[in-house]
C-alpha cells in the first residue's frame, strides 16, 4: 500500500515540476519581450532628445 502512495506522490510531484517549468519559461519570455520593448523605446527617446541617432558628435575645428 505504501508503494502505491509513494508512486502517486511521485506522479503529482512530476506534474507540479512540469507546470512550474512552464510558468518559469513563460515568465522568462515575457521578461525578454518587455526588456526589448524598453530598449527600443529608450533608443527612440534618446534619438528624439539629442537629435544624433547614434552618430558621434564631432566638433568643427577651424584651420588656423
Amino acid at each position: 500500500m505504501g508503494c502505491v502512495v509513494s508512486c502517486i506522490q511521485s506522479v503529482f510531484r512530476a506534474i507540479g515540476s512540469c507546470l512550474m517549468a512552464i510558468v518559469n519559461a513563460v515568465g522568462s519570455i515575457l521578461h525578454a519581450i518587455i526588456s526589448g520593448v524598453v530598449t527600443v523605446i529608450d533608443a527612440i527617446i534618446s534619438c528624439l532628445t539629442c537629435g544624433s541617432c547614434g552618430r558621434s558628435r564631432r566638433s568643427r575645428r577651424s584651420a588656423v
